[in-house]
């Protein structure tokens, strides 16, 4: 009969890790533990393959809950489930219809807010007629004055979203003439959102120099802080970005403790201007770029809100919420790939889950075909689906804090908080963050990082999907056309006339130059409400100021960047001889015995965009004689494919008998290159190199440095630069 009352303990009684790891280690066989099971972050962080209660205590609830200090668990009591997250677009596309169309289309498909990216000239505080001509409409938007951007936003309710900014160093003109439109469309500044992201530190380490000294940006940041906190409540004013950084290879600490360093030096600034640190804190808005790996991304912003909210803490904040961590999360641009664009939409499906797992307050998911020029609208249609889908369909922000409890991801949070903060602490010994931006300190130390994970993308242990690994070579892109920027200066520039300087602007600009400080910013707006251009704004603001002091910028390192220039190479010398670079598998013996080391190499040159030639068969012999006409079926094959590289793949029992014989006639038939595909055994080694093996390719090989050799030596890389 059985029990009315049902226990899995009864059959399943609980087992201790001592017992796990007893028939762990007997599974193993002698092999080390901590070699096959353990995992080791770049951050220096060792991964268990499994998590108990001994790994993360709750005693004391170190975590707190959700709208509570330390804020780990997200600066919302109820997180995201009311209203979900902001689901924020970017809009770059340099025609302004276009982009107004993108934009009225993203906010009636699921959008909630938008962010608008100046155009290069723009963001380096320049009018077209006064940058170069390749400036104008480059990677963003050209809006150089209060009636371009009514154009942009003709029939949006901006009373309704939140509009951020990406104004790179004239963050302080685009914020008054966004605040200018504003009042020319009625908007109650004290209900008006808006994000005008000003972020000096981020431009200078980005481009290496700002157009004024750091100290100017940094006041210009700080009037503009004041002016917000006391006019629009419900905007931020100052952008803590991580992006330059982390897109150049920063890992998860180092991101975490870089945000926490800017994020000090803002702080100062702002309370050095007069704001409470209560009130200075509502000015910041944290942005954070994630890549793929899920559950790093989500304690790496985990333990940001942490980490801010102790320094908060320890810098005076009176308020039980000033720790809050208002968070933008985008996905990052170091995994998008330009190559088999379509994985990128995995990609940021991962990357938005994690997002939103972590409790990110807002999210921006990269369109697929990013990486390629200006997203089309089918690209921007998949990215804002795929937040809405995991938003509406699966309900990821339903629940408060999924990770919370979690032993593994709660011992990551504090794993991560714990090496950003002892980076935070070398930083602020260091003289802060604009020291160590100056004395090159910040981009030494991530090219240090970066130099472990660039080993591993080279050998492929760090995949890239469908470019390092399983590459299509014959895949056709999305096509992009090149702008023409010429035109599109000329055209921006007879626009420009219409923003003539007219009686009322002069009247403005006189009044701004009797003002300082947050009345500058306010006789700013005024200006806007004229036809003043970002250009003549920004060169009245910089007045006499000599430029900031160059430093060598921080440079981006996408993950597929080497694997896709070799691609690029290869591209480039299709288009000038007709043919791809060829290499030919000579595969031998029976299809079981080469199957595995063919489509091994297939995948390993093609990666390098190498057109990859094999016998559907392989070619074997039953005896001596067989095997010099197995041999010459090969060689007679090579012959035929007209490459210049032939690789010889099998397996190690058929390796013995038929490489000296192959590579000896593959020789004798004009083969440049013969490689082998596996490492060979010692006591093959030098009878293998004697008939005529040049080289092997085996897991683990630096793959980019052999693809690199060989392509020179085709002189493929040199006809791609010529």
């Amino acid at each position: 009969m059985l029990n009315q009352k049902f226990s899995l303990l009864d059959d399943f009684p609980p087992a201790s890790y001592e017992q796990w790891r007893e028939v762990v280690d007997k599974d193993l066989k002698g092999a080390p533990f901590d070699k096959k099971l353990i995992t080791h972050t770049y951050e220096g962080i060792d991964i268990h393959p499994v998590y108990t209660r001994r790994d993360w205590s709750a005693q004391g609830n170190p975590s707190g809950f959700s709208g509570v200090s330390p804020f780990t668990r997200g600066m919302n009591p109820l997180g995201n489930s009311v209203c979900g997250w902001d689901i924020r677009q970017e809009v770059l596309d340099p025609d302004i219809e276009r982009a107004n169309k993108s934009i009225l289309e993203d906010l009636q498909r699921g959008v909630l807010s938008i962010q608008l990216r100046f155009d290069v000239a723009a963001r380096n505080g320049e009018d077209p007629s006064d940058a170069n001509p390749q400036f104008t409409g480059r990677d963003g938007m050209p809006l150089y004055c209060r009636k371009f951007l009514a154009r942009a936003m003709k029939d949006v309710h901006v009373d309704a979203i939140c509009v951020a900014l990406e104004a790179g160093a004239a963050f302080l003109p685009a914020a008054a003439m966004l605040t200018a439109y504003y009042n020319e469309r009625g908007v109650d500044l004290k209900r008006a959102r808006a994000a005008f992201n000003a972020d000096p530190l981020a431009v200078y380490v980005r481009d290496g120099k700002l157009p004024v000294p750091v100290d100017v940006a940094m006041q210009q940041m700080a009037d503009l802080a004041v002016w917000t906190s006391k006019n629009m409540p419900g905007a931020t004013s100052v952008r803590v970005g991580t992006g330059p950084y982390h897109h150049a290879g920063a890992t998860a600490a180092q991101d975490v403790a870089f945000s926490m360093a800017t994020a000090v030096a803002y702080l100062r600034k702002l309370t050095d201007a007069g704001l409470s640190i209560d009130a200075a804190a509502k000015q910041l808005l944290f942005n954070f770029n994630i890549g793929t790996n899920q559950f790093l991304a989500i304690a790496k912003l985990r333990a940001a809100r942490k980490l801010y909210a102790r320094i908060l803490e320890a810098s005076g904040a009176s308020s039980e919420t000033a720790g809050g961590m208002n968070m933008h999360v985008r996905t990052s641009k170091r995994v998008i790939t330009a190559r088999d664009p379509w994985v990128n939409i995995l990609r940021n499906t991962v990357t938005t889950f994690a997002a939103a797992v972590a409790g990110a307050q807002v999210v921006t998911t990269e369109p697929y075909d990013k990486a390629l020029g200006v997203p089309d609208n089918f690209a921007r249609r998949i990215a804002r689906n795929t937040q809405v889908i995991l938003m509406e369909e699966s309900h990821l922000n339903r629940v408060i804090d999924p990770a919370g409890g979690c032993w593994f991801l709660e011992s990551l949070t504090d794993q991560v908080a714990e090496k950003a903060y002892a980076i935070f602490r070398e930083i602020e010994s260091k003289g802060g963050m604009q020291a160590v931006i100056e004395s090159g300190w910040a981009r030494e130390s991530i090219d240090s990082a970066f130099t472990a994970r660039l080993k591993n993308i080279s050998t492929r242990k760090d995949a890239v999907t469908g470019v390092s690994e399983f590459p299509n070579l014959g895949e056709k892109l999305p096509e992009k056309k090149t702008p023409d920027y010429a035109t599109m200066h000329k055209t921006v520039v007879e626009h420009m006339r219409d923003c003539k300087c007219d009686e009322k602007t002069q009247t403005a600009v006189k009044k701004l130059k009797d003002t300082a400080g947050v009345e500058r910013v306010q006789a700013l707006v005024e200006v806007f409400a004229g036809c003043a251009t970002i250009g003549k704004v920004y060169n009245f603001l910089k007045g006499d100021a000599q430029p900031a002091t160059e430093i060598a910028p921080i440079t981006p390192s996408p993950y597929a960047q080497p694997f896709e220039e070799l691609r690029d190479a290869s591209d480039a010398y299709l288009a000038l001889t007709g043919s791809r670079p060829k290499v030919f598998l000579a595969n031998m013996g029976p299809i079981a015995h080469f199957t595995a080391r063919a489509t091994y190499s297939k995948n390993f040159f093609e990666a390098g965009g190498f057109e990859v030639v094999s016998d559907a068969t392989g070619h074997q012999g039953a005896s001596r004689d067989d095997n010099d006409g197995a041999a010459q079926k090969a060689v007679d094959a090579f012959g035929r494919s007209g490459a210049n590289i032939a690789v010889i793949c099998s397996s190690d029992v058929i390796y013995p008998a038929m490489v000296p014989l192959v590579a000896k006639k593959l020789k004798e038939a004009g083969a440049r290159k013969v490689i082998l595909a596996g490492f060979p055994a010692a006591e093959h080694k030098e009878a293998f190199e004697q008939a005529g093996v040049d080289q092997c390719i085996y897991m683990k090989c630096d793959v980019l440095g052999t693809l690199r050799q060989l392509l020179e030596e085709e002189g493929v890389l040199q006809a791609a630069t010529a």
